[in-house]
């Protein structure tokens, strides 16, 4: 098995309590949760920067984690590999072009592994909701402890609707004074019409000083979904 080395930043010591507290809230879910999907209303609010992070944050508790990239359309955990070559990812095994172990990667964290996204594919709905997905979660949860799955923006492609179901609970990430009230209770419908279990939401980008508690994330994650797919 390979070894990739994911960048690491370090965190304010709010967000990192944060992280736990929305950590220990999903440990709360049950004992029976081992996957958690996380999907925000548009781009740019932060929930390929929170799946990576909470994947972390599992993975310092001493379980075996893997970080599984379903954002086949605009991979961000692709542009955090900082050393090692992912040869094969998601879409390869999804393709039938390797097998599950191919695209699996160790990291130079302990219990930390990641399943990059691999190549953009013509067809990345259809792909993700193949009986080889399925087959793959089943398989991934008989091998780790807890997998955390980052996958596209469910208000503006369905990607995360297709695999939802497969997940023992989903998170959804919203950036503060960003998404408008109608769209978020769509994508929340969307989500419970595909079967999905949401266990809450994530306020993200929070203003700290005037609102006295959440993230806080003050960077701006530009990944270019409005550009590439239109709103």
């Amino acid at each position: 098995m390979e070894t990739l080395a994911i960048h690491k930043e370090e965190l304010p010591y709010t967000v990192k309590e944060e992280l736990k507290g929305l950590r220990s809230n999903i440990m709360f879910c049950g004992d029976k949760v081992q996957s958690v999907l996380l999907t925000s209303c548009l781009d740019n609010e932060g929930k390929s920067t929170i799946s990576l992070e909470l994947a972390r944050s599992f993975a310092e508790l001493g379980k075996e984690t893997l970080l599984l990239d379903t954002d086949l359309r605009n991979s961000v955990i692709l542009d955090k590999i900082e050393a090692g070559t992912s040869r094969y990812g998601l879409t390869h095994f999804l393709s039938g072009q390797c097998e599950a172990n191919d695209a699996i990667y160790s990291t130079t964290e302990k219990h930390f592994y990641v399943m990059p996204a691999g190549p953009i594919p013509p067809n990345p709905s259809e792909l993700l909701a193949s009986p080889r997905f399925e087959k793959l979660m089943t398989a991934l949860k008989k091998t780790f402890e807890i997998v955390i799955i980052d996958s596209a923006p469910l208000g503006m492609v369905v990607d995360a609707s297709a695999i939802a179901p497969f997940a023992d609970g989903t998170v959804l990430v919203m950036e503060s004074g960003k998404d408008d009230y109608r769209l978020a209770q769509d994508v929340i419908a969307r989500l419970k019409n595909a079967n999905a279990k949401v266990f809450g939401v994530v306020m993200n980008k929070v203003d700290t000083k005037r609102a006295g508690y959440g993230y806080g994330y003050g960077y701006g994650y530009g990944y270019g979904y409005g550009k590439k797919y239109g709103k």
